[in-house]
Protein backbone atom coordinates (compact mmCIF):
# COMPACT_ATOMS: atom_id res chain seq x y z
CA UNK A 1 0.00 0.00 0.00
CA UNK A 2 1.33 3.45 -0.86
CA UNK A 3 1.51 5.79 2.13
CA UNK A 4 -0.74 8.83 1.78
CA UNK A 5 0.89 12.25 1.50
CA UNK A 6 -2.01 14.16 3.08
CA UNK A 7 -4.99 13.28 5.20
CA UNK A 8 -7.43 14.39 2.50
CA UNK A 9 -10.19 14.49 5.10
CA UNK A 10 -11.47 16.90 7.71
CA UNK A 11 -11.38 14.13 10.31
CA UNK A 12 -7.59 13.79 10.59
CA UNK A 13 -4.87 16.39 11.04
CA UNK A 14 -1.20 15.70 10.44
CA UNK A 15 0.71 18.73 11.67
CA UNK A 16 4.13 17.26 10.90
CA UNK A 17 4.83 14.70 8.20
CA UNK A 18 7.35 11.97 9.00
CA UNK A 19 9.17 10.53 6.00
CA UNK A 20 9.36 6.91 7.11
CA UNK A 21 7.51 6.35 10.39
CA UNK A 22 7.71 3.02 12.18
CA UNK A 23 4.30 3.64 13.75
CA UNK A 24 1.45 6.13 13.52
CA UNK A 25 -0.23 7.46 16.67
CA UNK A 26 -3.88 8.45 16.25
CA UNK A 27 -4.94 10.87 19.01
CA UNK A 28 -8.52 11.47 20.16
CA UNK A 29 -9.29 14.73 22.04
CA UNK A 30 -11.20 15.23 25.28
CA UNK A 31 -14.74 16.62 25.54
CA UNK A 32 -14.73 20.12 24.08
CA UNK A 33 -11.23 19.57 22.72
CA UNK A 34 -9.87 19.70 19.19
CA UNK A 35 -7.09 18.12 17.16
CA UNK A 36 -4.75 21.02 17.96
CA UNK A 37 -4.58 19.79 21.58
CA UNK A 38 -2.02 17.29 20.29
CA UNK A 39 0.31 19.78 18.62
CA UNK A 40 2.82 19.32 21.47
CA UNK A 41 2.95 15.58 20.71
CA UNK A 42 4.04 16.30 17.14
CA UNK A 43 6.96 18.35 18.44
CA UNK A 44 8.04 16.11 21.31
CA UNK A 45 7.70 12.58 19.97
CA UNK A 46 10.65 11.15 18.02
CA UNK A 47 10.75 10.80 14.24
CA UNK A 48 9.79 7.14 14.25
CA UNK A 49 6.28 8.21 15.41
CA UNK A 50 3.92 10.09 13.11
CA UNK A 51 1.03 11.79 14.91
CA UNK A 52 -2.47 11.99 13.43
CA UNK A 53 -5.01 13.98 15.48
CA UNK A 54 -8.76 13.46 15.13
CA UNK A 55 -10.95 16.53 14.61
CA UNK A 56 -14.57 15.97 15.66
CA UNK A 57 -17.37 17.93 13.96
CA UNK A 58 -18.72 21.10 15.58
CA UNK A 59 -15.44 22.86 16.44
CA UNK A 60 -12.85 25.15 14.86
CA UNK A 61 -12.98 24.79 11.07
CA UNK A 62 -15.78 22.19 11.44
CA UNK A 63 -17.98 24.37 13.64
CA UNK A 64 -20.72 24.62 11.00
CA UNK A 65 -21.12 20.84 10.79
CA UNK A 66 -23.79 19.02 12.80
CA UNK A 67 -22.75 17.22 15.95
CA UNK A 68 -22.61 13.46 16.22
CA UNK A 69 -24.29 12.29 19.40
CA UNK A 70 -22.76 8.93 20.31
CA UNK A 71 -19.42 7.18 20.58
CA UNK A 72 -20.55 4.63 17.99
CA UNK A 73 -21.45 7.34 15.47
CA UNK A 74 -18.05 9.00 15.86
CA UNK A 75 -16.21 5.68 15.51
CA UNK A 76 -18.29 4.86 12.41
CA UNK A 77 -16.86 7.97 10.74
CA UNK A 78 -13.29 7.60 11.99
CA UNK A 79 -12.76 4.00 10.86
CA UNK A 80 -12.93 4.54 7.07
CA UNK A 81 -10.68 7.59 7.38
CA UNK A 82 -7.98 5.41 8.97
CA UNK A 83 -7.92 2.98 6.02
CA UNK A 84 -5.15 4.74 4.04
CA UNK A 85 -2.89 4.88 7.10
CA UNK A 86 -2.80 1.17 7.84
CA UNK A 87 0.38 0.63 5.83
CA UNK A 88 2.20 1.10 9.16
CA UNK A 89 1.37 -0.14 12.66
CA UNK A 90 -1.29 2.05 14.22
CA UNK A 91 -1.34 3.03 17.91
CA UNK A 92 -4.23 4.91 19.49
CA UNK A 93 -4.21 7.56 22.24
CA UNK A 94 -7.20 9.21 23.91
CA UNK A 95 -7.77 11.52 26.85
CA UNK A 96 -11.02 11.47 28.86
CA UNK A 97 -13.84 11.14 26.29
CA UNK A 98 -11.08 10.46 23.77
CA UNK A 99 -10.12 7.33 25.71
CA UNK A 100 -13.54 5.82 25.03
CA UNK A 101 -13.27 6.68 21.34
CA UNK A 102 -9.74 5.28 21.09
CA UNK A 103 -10.81 2.10 22.89
CA UNK A 104 -13.91 1.50 20.77
CA UNK A 105 -11.92 2.22 17.60
CA UNK A 106 -9.31 -0.30 18.74
CA UNK A 107 -12.04 -2.91 19.32
CA UNK A 108 -13.44 -2.42 15.83
CA UNK A 109 -10.01 -2.59 14.22
CA UNK A 110 -9.20 -5.72 16.18
CA UNK A 111 -12.41 -7.47 15.14
CA UNK A 112 -11.72 -6.93 11.46
CA UNK A 113 -8.12 -8.10 11.63
CA UNK A 114 -6.32 -4.74 11.79
CA UNK A 115 -5.26 -5.03 15.41
CA UNK A 116 -3.71 -1.82 16.80
CA UNK A 117 -0.09 -1.94 17.91
CA UNK A 118 -0.83 -0.21 21.23
CA UNK A 119 -3.67 1.54 23.07
CA UNK A 120 -3.05 4.51 25.39
CA UNK A 121 -5.94 5.64 27.60
CA UNK A 122 -5.67 8.78 29.72
CA UNK A 123 -7.89 10.45 32.30
CA UNK A 124 -10.69 7.92 32.22
CA UNK A 125 -11.82 4.96 34.35
CA UNK A 126 -12.19 1.59 32.67
CA UNK A 127 -15.26 1.28 30.42
CA UNK A 128 -16.93 -1.29 32.69
CA UNK A 129 -16.81 1.03 35.72
CA UNK A 130 -20.22 2.69 36.29
CA UNK A 131 -19.98 6.44 36.00
CA UNK A 132 -22.79 8.97 36.05
CA UNK A 133 -22.14 11.98 33.80
CA UNK A 134 -24.56 14.89 34.12
CA UNK A 135 -22.51 17.88 32.95
CA UNK A 136 -24.57 18.16 29.76
CA UNK A 137 -27.64 18.85 31.92
CA UNK A 138 -26.10 21.83 33.73
CA UNK A 139 -27.06 25.43 33.08
CA UNK A 140 -24.61 27.46 31.01
CA UNK A 141 -23.19 29.20 34.09
CA UNK A 142 -22.70 25.94 35.98
CA UNK A 143 -21.14 24.28 32.94
CA UNK A 144 -18.68 27.17 32.65
CA UNK A 145 -17.87 26.76 36.35
CA UNK A 146 -17.23 23.05 35.76
CA UNK A 147 -14.87 23.85 32.89
CA UNK A 148 -12.94 26.31 35.06
CA UNK A 149 -12.72 23.72 37.84
CA UNK A 150 -11.21 21.11 35.52
CA UNK A 151 -8.55 23.61 34.36
CA UNK A 152 -8.50 22.22 30.84
CA UNK A 153 -9.85 25.30 29.06
CA UNK A 154 -7.60 28.15 27.96
CA UNK A 155 -8.16 31.00 30.48
CA UNK A 156 -8.44 33.39 27.53
CA UNK A 157 -11.51 31.45 26.37
CA UNK A 158 -13.05 31.56 29.85
CA UNK A 159 -12.46 35.32 29.93
CA UNK A 160 -14.08 35.91 26.52
CA UNK A 161 -17.84 35.83 27.02
CA UNK A 162 -18.69 35.74 23.30
CA UNK A 163 -16.20 32.99 22.47
CA UNK A 164 -17.28 30.98 25.50
CA UNK A 165 -20.95 31.06 24.54
CA UNK A 166 -20.02 29.87 21.04
CA UNK A 167 -18.08 26.94 22.50
CA UNK A 168 -20.71 25.80 25.01
CA UNK A 169 -22.92 23.82 22.57
CA UNK A 170 -19.89 21.79 21.46
CA UNK A 171 -18.82 21.09 25.03
CA UNK A 172 -22.35 20.20 26.08
CA UNK A 173 -22.73 17.77 23.17
CA UNK A 174 -19.41 16.08 23.94
CA UNK A 175 -20.54 15.50 27.51
CA UNK A 176 -23.81 14.11 26.15
CA UNK A 177 -21.79 11.66 24.02
CA UNK A 178 -19.85 10.52 27.09
CA UNK A 179 -23.04 10.20 29.16
CA UNK A 180 -24.75 8.05 26.52
CA UNK A 181 -21.89 5.53 26.33
CA UNK A 182 -22.66 1.98 27.45
CA UNK A 183 -20.02 -0.75 27.36
CA UNK A 184 -20.94 -3.90 25.46
CA UNK A 185 -19.25 -7.25 26.17
CA UNK A 186 -16.95 -8.56 23.48
CA UNK A 187 -13.53 -10.11 22.88
CA UNK A 188 -10.63 -8.59 24.75
CA UNK A 189 -8.00 -6.69 22.81
CA UNK A 190 -4.71 -8.43 22.22
CA UNK A 191 -2.50 -5.33 22.11
CA UNK A 192 -0.46 -3.76 24.92
CA UNK A 193 -2.38 -1.17 26.93
CA UNK A 194 -0.97 1.85 28.76
CA UNK A 195 -3.11 3.68 31.31
CA UNK A 196 -2.17 7.27 32.19
CA UNK A 197 -3.75 9.15 35.11
CA UNK A 198 -3.29 12.03 37.55
CA UNK A 199 -2.84 11.53 41.27
CA UNK A 200 -5.37 14.23 42.15
CA UNK A 201 -8.04 13.61 39.51
CA UNK A 202 -11.33 13.10 41.40
CA UNK A 203 -12.93 11.63 38.28
CA UNK A 204 -10.40 8.79 37.96
CA UNK A 205 -9.79 6.94 41.23
CA UNK A 206 -6.98 4.40 41.21
CA UNK A 207 -9.26 1.35 41.32
CA UNK A 208 -11.27 2.71 38.38
CA UNK A 209 -8.10 3.20 36.35
CA UNK A 210 -6.87 -0.31 37.19
CA UNK A 211 -10.08 -1.74 35.72
CA UNK A 212 -8.67 -1.06 32.24
CA UNK A 213 -6.47 -4.16 32.51
CA UNK A 214 -9.60 -6.29 31.97
CA UNK A 215 -9.86 -5.03 28.39
CA UNK A 216 -6.77 -6.69 26.96
CA UNK A 217 -4.98 -10.02 27.07
CA UNK A 218 -1.75 -8.13 26.36
CA UNK A 219 0.50 -6.44 28.93
CA UNK A 220 -0.85 -3.41 30.80
CA UNK A 221 1.27 -0.56 32.15
CA UNK A 222 0.16 2.21 34.51
CA UNK A 223 1.61 5.71 34.85
CA UNK A 224 0.48 8.52 37.13
CA UNK A 225 1.60 12.11 37.63
CA UNK A 226 0.76 14.90 40.09
CA UNK A 227 -2.10 17.15 39.05
CA UNK A 228 -5.76 17.13 38.17
CA UNK A 229 -7.79 15.93 35.22
CA UNK A 230 -5.74 17.90 32.71
CA UNK A 231 -2.35 16.86 34.08
CA UNK A 232 -1.32 16.47 30.41
CA UNK A 233 -0.82 20.22 30.14
CA UNK A 234 1.77 20.20 32.93
CA UNK A 235 3.48 16.88 32.15
CA UNK A 236 3.48 16.73 28.36
CA UNK A 237 7.18 15.91 28.19
CA UNK A 238 6.85 13.01 30.64
CA UNK A 239 3.73 11.70 28.87
CA UNK A 240 5.50 11.79 25.51
CA UNK A 241 8.45 9.97 27.05
CA UNK A 242 6.11 7.23 28.29
CA UNK A 243 4.58 6.96 24.80
CA UNK A 244 8.02 6.85 23.19
CA UNK A 245 9.22 4.11 25.55
CA UNK A 246 6.11 2.02 24.89
CA UNK A 247 6.42 2.35 21.10
CA UNK A 248 10.21 2.07 20.89
CA UNK A 249 10.15 -1.71 20.19
CA UNK A 250 8.27 -0.98 16.95
CA UNK A 251 11.22 1.09 15.74
CA UNK A 252 13.82 -1.60 16.41
CA UNK A 253 15.16 -3.27 13.23
CA UNK A 254 14.25 -6.95 12.90
CA UNK A 255 16.88 -9.23 14.38
CA UNK A 256 18.41 -11.86 12.07
CA UNK A 257 17.45 -15.44 12.82
CA UNK A 258 20.17 -17.41 14.62
CA UNK A 259 22.11 -19.82 12.39
CA UNK A 260 20.80 -23.36 12.31
CA UNK A 261 22.85 -26.23 13.67
CA UNK A 262 23.63 -27.44 10.15
CA UNK A 263 25.20 -24.18 8.99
Amino acid sequence: MTAPTATGDLWLRRYRQVADPAVRLVCFPHAGGSASAYLPFTRMLPDFVEVLAVQYPGRQDRRQEPFLESVDALVDHVLPVLEPWLDRPLALFGHSLGSLLAYETARRLDLRGDAPAHLFVSGRVGPTVPREITAHLLSDDRLIARMAELQGTDPRVLADEELLRLALPTIRNDYRVAASYSWRPGPRLGCPLTVLTALDDPHVPADGARAWHQQTSGPTAFHSWPGGHFYLNEHTTAVCRAIEDALRPLAAPPQPAPPSATE
